[in-house]
């Protein structure tokens, strides 16, 4: 094969991953993770990619399947080391690894996430969504597996800096798990009143209420959220899961989650499986 011959080649193998790529990309968007998975694996090895990883890696994340998830995030880190993203999606993946295993196992997840959201961040100070799961971390994890509330404050200083609503929400995190009830509830209303129209930050309040037993109060943020966003699926899904947890209308959180599998959801929604489970906890299927 001439020099020509095999460059025209390599083009067009690169050309045709490209285009693969985009299409596993529009499939996870409209949350086919299988699909996603099928497209990308039927690419040959030589020819995938960081991104490539990193997308299969967040498709097994999504499908649950967290090993597989690890082992191809783990191609995309190597091949692009430098990436905040890929590197702190690494660690999310490693924290769900925690929180699904043997208590044999869990810590040394646990450390690996912690260090990968710790590398996160100092590859890239100003990746925000790696500074919330870090400063989660800290607020979680006990002393021996690096967590700690001193921690977690010096962290909420760097959020706040980059995000002062985001700064409102971690202070009130901490003063929550600090049983300071009071202090918390007046950072989630900060953040609120800096936001009226972002609907997160009314449910974050309604949650926080229906945990303090003010059940009418929360109900009223929750008609709140209703009215910011008509139908919108954080709202059925947040209100169903509340009143699950806190053992109160039942029916109506049967009937929001039905609602809620209806709807056309996208990734950063709560998946179908999540609201499923949630269905059965309330006998709803």
């Amino acid at each position: 094969m001439g020099r020509g011959v095999l460059l025209v080649f390599v083009a067009g193998a690169v050309l045709a991953a490209s285009g693969e790529l985009e299409r596993a990309r529009k499939l996870y968007n409209h949350t086919d993770y299988e699909g996603a998975v099928a497209v990308l694996q039927a690419i040959p090895d030589n020819q995938k990619d960081a991104p490539a990883h990193e997308l299969i890696g967040r498709s097994y994340y999504m499908l649950g399947e967290f090993k597989k998830a690890t082992e191809a995030y783990e191609l995309a880190v190597a091949a692009a080391p430098a990436n905040s993203t890929y590197v702190h999606w690494l660690g999310k993946v490693y924290g769900r690894r925690a929180e699904t295993s043997s208590p044999f196992t869990a810590p040394g997840y646990a450390s690996k996430a912690r260090r990968y959201f710790e590398m996160a961040v100092q590859l890239d100070p100003r990746n925000i969504e790696a500074l919330n799961d870090l400063f989660e971390y800290y607020l979680q994890a006990p002393g021996f597996l690096g967590g700690g509330f001193d921690k977690a404050a010096r962290l909420a200083v760097n959020i706040a800096q980059l995000d002062r609503i985001e700064g409102h929400y971690a202070q009130a995190r901490l003063a929550e798990k600090r049983k300071e009830y009071d202090a918390a509830e007046e950072q989630l209303r900060r953040a609120v009143e800096l936001a009226p129209m972002q609907v997160g930050r009314v449910l974050d309040l309604a949650k926080f209420l229906a945990k303090q037993g003010r059940h009418h109060e929360s109900d009223q943020a929750f008609h709140q959220a209703e009215k910011i966003a008509p139908g919108d699926p954080r709202v059925l899904f947040t209100r169903a899961e509340t009143y699950i947890r806190t053992k109160r209308n039942l029916d109506l959180a049967r009937a929001l989650l039905k609602r809620y599998l209806a709807q056309s959801l996208t990734p950063e929604d709560p998946s179908r499986t999540e609201a499923e489970k949630l269905l059965r906890e309330a006998g709803g299927g």
